[in-house]
């Protein structure tokens, strides 16, 4: 399983800071996309595989893969930042590595290097079957801008 820290959960404010922004996150609700951890620097979504996210060979398609990357990396990186800050993407690369199979996909973002103003996260997705196999299908790197939260 990897590094007890990485376990480690983030605290109940910053965890409410981030599942309500991501339930205001069109694309993750109309994937069915779902936090599955929020911890400081670290963050999982889950995507269950259904024909709705799949291209035509049955796997899960690049662009699904991929936004669930770009959001776990995007919320790890918001867990570090104060209140009144909000992220956007400002690039990300990433390697699709195998066919994107298993029963969900679990995409992994943790900060690698987090900023003032920009910050570097690592991303990964992994497909998961429900025999508790997993596979490495996806991995990139993503740099974010911190801005401030608009006023209400």
């Amino acid at each position: 399983m990897g590094h007890p820290a990485q376990r480690e959960e983030a605290s109940p404010e910053i965890r409410r800071r981030v599942e309500d922004s991501f339930g205001r996150q069109g694309l993750m609700s109309h994937l069915g996309a779902r936090l599955s951890h929020i911890g400081p620097g670290r963050v999982h979504i889950e995507l269950p595989a259904r024909p709705e996210v799949t291209q035509q060979h049955g796997y899960v398609h690049a662009g699904a893969t991929s936004a669930i990357a770009d959001s776990a990396g995007g919320y790890a990186a918001l867990t570090l930042l104060p209140e009144d800050s909000e992220v956007l993407t400002v690039e990300y690369k990433i390697n699709l590595l195998a066919p994107a199979s298993g029963d969900h996909l679990e995409a992994i973002g943790t900060v690698l290097k987090p900023g003032r103003t920009l910050t570097v996260c690592l991303l990964e997705v992994f497909g998961v079957s429900d025999d508790g196999g997993r596979k490495l299908v996806a991995n990139g790197q993503q740099t974010l801008i911190r801005v401030n939260r608009p006023a209400e």
